[in-house]
């Protein structure tokens, strides 16, 4: 019989009831506490964040490379898409100067954000010509409005990138930075690979572009993903130091100051110039003069894929620790060498075997299927190692020579204006029609050149050190 007389007794909880609940009740706050915190350092890690800047890259400049890549941009018609590339690089050259003021004011993700909405119109612009062809002056248009978002987004994107990491990931961090970047040319050439595999046109159909268009639009949404800088640590313990860009008048100043300070910088100068210099001839006068546009877009995967590998490469070449700084560098700049010889005296047969004259009245293009391709596809495998090293070596150099964020700001601000105006320039003379071959030779030349007047900047800048020593020479 139970027992009523004392009714707060008969409907307690048993003690031994009560601390069990009790520990239950604390493990599992213990276990979600932890939980939290290993989430928290996996999403402040800078790993995580370049991963992340990364795929920003990827949904917009990886996209528009992939679109690029096609040749015309897609289009039968080159010409368009050259004059919107030289207006691209033309404003890009120019609004990068005024980017920082822009990128202080609103901050580093919004910077980014904004910067992703300007390859999401230049995709929407392809499209709208694509079904209403009398509207090419909006690629123009949106080729312009591009160049001012490109700067916005580098400008945040080149000091982000430099500043995450430590003397002994710069390597490295570039390298998973530019294959996350290059990933979205190889996305995007799926897409349009799959949309056209079954073609046998010199065009891409309409999907492919509204594939390309919801792709960047979801890529304007990843910066709001991101962590604010100032909450982060780098992985060595010191604080991630995200310099506030200067003014236009104050940017003028610190470049001048750059270049007195460290004027080795300026021996890279051509590197820089040439390295979007290539592209032109690359998918214009190679890939979009000679394939049909299933053949162009597998071309274009192989490319981007090549890419990443080349990337890896040389960053895994780069940061060997058993070699020192100079070494390193000279070993880059060996690598670069050869391949500029092998890709341009391949590329060399191809190219005196065709004209622009000649392609015009030849409208039947190579396919995957033809004898001929072999050959020409593995060739552009090469083309495309060849960009992804000579990309990661610049980089590499830029931050050999300074681990000073502001430094590394004003040497990403050199290269970027440098890179668009040398890219500005050949996308117009291929809009004038200048030769196929004239613009094969000067691209051969010009990184020739480059990789000459680099040679001074390695033998008196790089330092030797200590091969067991990790530390970055110094500024002075």
């Amino acid at each position: 019989m139970e027992d009523h007389s004392n009714p707060e007794k008969a409907h307690s909880p048993e003690p031994s009831k009560t601390h069990a609940v009790s520990d239950v009740a604390s493990q599992h706050e213990g276990t979600t506490s932890r939980r939290s915190t290993a989430i928290a350092e996996w999403y402040y890690d800078t790993v995580t964040q370049v991963v992340l800047l990364g795929f920003v890259c990827f949904m917009g400049p990886g996209l528009y490379n992939a679109l690029n890549g096609l040749g015309g941009g897609g289009r039968v018609d080159t010409k368009t898409n050259a004059n919107a590339n030289a207006v691209h690089y033309a404003t890009f050259a120019f609004f990068a100067l005024f980017a920082g003021p822009v990128h202080n004011y609103l901050g580093p993700i919004l910077t980014l954000q904004l910067g992703t909405l300007g390859y999401a119109l230049n995709v929407a612009a392809y499209l709208s010509t694509n079904v209403n062809p009398s509207t090419s002056a909006f690629i123009l248009a949106a080729g312009a409005i591009q160049g001012v978002c490109a700067g916005l987004l580098w400008t945040a994107q080149g000091s982000l990138m430099l500043a995450y990491s430590t003397p002994r990931q710069k390597g490295i961090f570039i390298g998973i930075f530019w294959s996350i970047f290059n990933l979205g040319s190889v996305v995007g050439s799926s897409v349009s690979l799959g949309q056209n595999f079954n073609s046998k046109a010199n065009s891409v159909g309409k999907g492919t572009y509204i594939g390309f268009l919801v792709l960047t639009l979801i890529g304007v949404a990843i910066p709001m993903c991101m962590a604010n800088p100032k909450k982060m640590v780098r992985s060595d313990g010191t604080p991630v130091v995200y310099p506030k860009h200067p003014s236009v008048t104050s940017a003028l100043r610190g470049l001048w100051t750059t270049l007195r300070n460290d004027p080795w910088i300026m021996s890279l100068f051509p590197m820089f110039f040439v390295s979007n210099w290539f592209y032109t001839w690359q998918f214009n006068e190679y890939n979009s003069a000679l394939f049909n546009i299933r053949a162009r877009s597998l071309n274009n995967l192989v490319y981007w894929m090549a890419q990443i590998f080349g990337s890896l490469a040389i960053a895994a070449l780069l940061d060997q620790k058993r070699l020192s700084w100079r070494r390193r560098a000279w070993a880059g700049w060996t690598v670069l060498f050869v391949m500029v010889f092998v890709v341009h005296i391949w590329g060399y047969f191809y190219q005196r075997e065709y004209t622009r004259a000649s392609v015009a009245a030849t409208p039947l293009k190579i396919d995957i299927n033809d004898p001929a391709y072999v050959g020409r596809v593995f060739f552009y495998i090469f083309c495309g190692l060849l960009d992804a090293m000579w990309q990661t070596t610049v980089y590499w150099l830029m931050g050999v020579m300074s681990s000073d964020p502001a430094t590394l700001a004003h040497f990403v601000g050199f290269y970027k204006g440098i890179q668009s105006a040398g890219a500005a320039g050949v996308w117009r003379a291929d809009g004038e029609g200048l030769s196929y071959m004239n613009i094969f030779v000067s691209t051969w030349v010009l990184l020739v050149a480059g990789l000459i007047c680099a040679i001074p900047m390695i033998y008196m800048r790089v330092k030797e050190t200590n091969q067991r020593s990790e530390e970055l020479p110094s500024d002075a």
